[in-house]
């Protein structure tokens, strides 16, 4: 219609009743309705129902948490759908063959849990989102608590690093194979079907290990397409470094199609042996949804302000900054969420400002695979051949010399503008035996320059978390009590001003091949380590302690040419002539501990060597890796002690000469970190205290 024609909106109040019921109109109307319907409702994966099962108001017995006030706690489920035909989602492995809604939609649903002001205007208006592991929560050490799954009180909730601060504690279910039990957070997955609805099969792997005599049976991950024996292998080897020997068909059986047991019935697995079964699988979940789930929450706690049946958002107009916090598996999780691009929701928004992972290593989660086991993740003596950790390792793109794949973690989010600030932290141990110097490399090892938005930091000498420093386990010596939790606190602290007001973090510290800081690791043909030779390390030869140089070697591994499809046609594969990517751990000093790094008090004003990698008791898998676990090998208290037993590290008495210079060396160390924005204050005066109260040379 021309400019001088009447529209039907503008009209005047003499014929505006004439109007109404004219065709025109009523056209017009309805596609305006339609039109306001989709874009109340547009078509994006997205929250459709939020329930709240249940309300504590306050939690926490009432404390108060300074100026903010008391906390509620919420507990219920989300409902979600994806669209299977949306570009963002078509990379979730199976979700086009999972069954779909009247809308053509894929459902979901998970467990959510959220920890918030009561009055949110008194909050910081800031969401922090722990991402659980494999159902649990691990935040209780950043408020100095216990923490609990389920935590409700004042005990649970600690000295309230994170309340006092105002930050609202966000949980969601986002692994499928998290068990329902404990309070666990799960989530709940379709199962993938043939367009004609027929079950999917595949090969599955699973790696058997009990360091235990009692153990008699073994739940598969998937249940079997077949119970025939003969489409099924199971093999057992002592040790890692031995060949496999077939277990006969008559030495094992399905006890039904999720079971497998030895025979006679009533045989336990072999202590510390290492089984592995291969079999077909039937029944994939879509496990890669999880990516989506997690997105799609802290996109709908960001920016909606209801569901679509109207329920409130709880937190709708309060958040202005997300971060996430994540310990180990969820830490590799979030690795992967970046890559896949989940950090940007279905309108191009981000999900998360800023990460804080601890304990990831060089490592993803393998979820977004056809039977995914998203539970397992490699290190020295286990799970070496599931998909954790294909190329890319490294946050900037990247060319893979051995498959010509170019790749990045920052690849999505530079495309998308979306990228978060990040702060990479590992233990020792995930230099040995997670390859984290793959983070901050190249897969030749070449180190790279930081990216502006992501920092790397390695806790020198810690093991994968804090250790009972007075067990062993099946450990040769006693565990690495170091405790990183005040350093992550600190970094927290600088990764939100980082965030919030543009004040640059901490530099990276981390060994460097350029720095002198790093020794290489050396691949072992035909086995699935490598080896870390003593004297490049500077390892000190100390009497009673065994040292292999043991560490764990990434392989690029061959699943098969469907593998970018998420599909894993030779599983497990095999590391025979694969090649390897270039890792590398700190150098040590005299004592055997690392140099590069942020070296904590236990390091910097050491009582003990304290390493990220320990070996096996010798009925355990003698001198194999002990997984996660590091080492405290205490000095000598007298110099007369250190020599009648040839210890070459000094003793406390010659470092420190008294409990009064063994407290200032502590004190020393601390300000250091303390002036590095690495320590705040009031962890620096509980580490001095710790000094003074201790047993050290009183």
């Amino acid at each position: 219609m021309s400019r001088l024609e009447p529209s039907p909106i503008f009209l005047s109040k003499n014929n505006l009743m004439t109007s109404l019921h004219s065709p025109l109109f009523r056209s017009f109307f309805t596609a305006c309705l339609s039109i306001a319907t989709l874009l109340a409702n547009p078509v994006y994966a997205r929250i459709t129902r939020i329930e709240i099962t249940t309300r504590q108001t306050p939690t926490f017995d009432g404390k108060v948490f300074g100026n903010v006030g008391a906390y509620e706690k919420l507990r219920g489920k989300a409902y979600g759908e994806l669209d299977p035909t949306s570009p963002q989602n078509a990379l979730i492995t199976d979700l086009r063959l999972a069954p779909r809604n009247a809308r053509g939609m894929v459902e979901y649903a998970m467990d959510i849990y959220i920890l918030k002001p009561i009055d949110l205007s008194k909050g910081a208006h800031k969401l922090f989102l722990e991402v659980n592991n494999r159902g649990g929560k691990l935040v209780g050490g950043f408020n100095r608590s216990g923490g609990g799954n389920d935590p409700t009180t004042a005990a649970d909730a600690g000295e309230g690093f994170l309340m006092n601060r105002g930050y609202t504690l966000v949980w969601n279910g986002w692994d499928p194979s998290a068990a329902p039990t404990n309070n666990n957070l799960t989530l709940t997955v379709p199962i993938a079907k043939q367009a004609d609805g027929s079950p999917i099969s595949g090969p599955s792997y699973e790696y058997i290990v009990y360091d235990n005599a009692t153990t008699t049976g073994y739940t598969l991950a998937y249940p079997t397409a077949t119970q025939a024996k003969n489409q099924a292998t199971l093999t057992v080897r002592q040790h890692l470094s031995d060949s496999p020997t077939v277990v006969p068909a008559e030495g094992w059986e399905f006890v039904d199609d999720r079971t497998i047991r030895l025979l006679p019935a009533g045989t336990p697995f072999r202590q510390s042996a290492i089984y592995e079964f291969s079999y077909t699988a039937r029944d994939p979940i879509v496990a890669g949804i999880g990516f989506a789930a997690t997105r799609d929450f802290i996109s709908f706690l960001r920016y909606a302000t209801t569901d679509d049946a109207g329920n409130p958002n709880p937190l709708a107009r309060d958040v202005q900054f997300t971060y996430s916090f994540a310990i180990s598996q969820p830490a590799r999780y979030l690795n992967d969420f970046q890559t896949l691009g989940f950090n940007a929701d279905e309108q191009g928004r981000r999900v998360l400002d800023g990460i804080e992972n601890w304990l990831g290593g060089g490592s993803g989660i393998g979820l977004n695979v056809r039977f995914a086991q998203p539970s397992r993740t490699e290190r020295n003596r286990q799970n070496h051949l599931y998909p954790e950790a294909p190329f890319p390792f490294a946050y900037p793109v990247l060319t893979d010399p051995f498959t010509g794949k170019t790749a990045g973690r920052l690849g999505a989010c530079t495309t998308s503008h979306t990228c978060p600030k990040v702060f990479e932290v590992n233990s020792a141990n995930e230099y040995w035996v997670k390859a984290a110097s793959l983070l901050h490399t190249d897969p030749k090892g070449n180190d790279l320059p930081d990216p502006d938005n992501v920092r790397f930091f390695l806790v020198s000498g810690a093991q994968h978390g804090a250790g009972n420093g007075a067990s062993r386990g099946i450990c040769q010596q006693f565990q690495n009590p170091t405790n990183a939790e005040p350093l992550l606190r600190a970094l927290f602290v600088a990764l939100d001003e980082w965030v919030t007001k543009g004040i640059a973090p901490p530099p990276s510290a981390v060994p460097r091949q350029l720095a002198g800081t790093a020794v290489v690791a050396v691949p072992q043909p035909g086995s699935q380590t490598g080896l870390i030779p003593q004297a490049t390390l500077g390892w000190p030869t100390i009497p009673g302690v065994t040292y292999t140089g043991l560490i764990t070697s990434r392989y690029q591994l061959d699943f098969g040419q469907t593998t970018e499809q998420g599909i894993l046609a030779i599983n497990p594969p095999t590391v025979d002539g694969r090649p390897v990517y270039t890792n590398f751990v700190s150098k040590v000093d005299a004592d055997g501990n690392e140099i590069a790094g942020i070296r904590l008090p236990p390091v910097a004003a050491p009582i003990a060597t304290t390493t990220g990698w320990a070996l096996r008791r010798a009925e355990y898998g003698e001198n194999e890796g002990c997984e996660g676990a590091g080492q405290q090998i205490p000095f000598k208290a007298t110099k007369a002690e250190r020599i009648a037993t040839n210890d070459p590290r000094l003793s406390l008495e010659e470092r420190y000469h008294s409990h009064e210079g063994y407290v200032k060396a502590v004190t020393t160390s601390v300000q250091r970190l303390q002036q590095q924005r690495l320590l705040l204050p009031e962890d620096a005066q509980q580490y001095i205290h710790d000094a003074e109260v201790s047993a050290v040379l009183k």
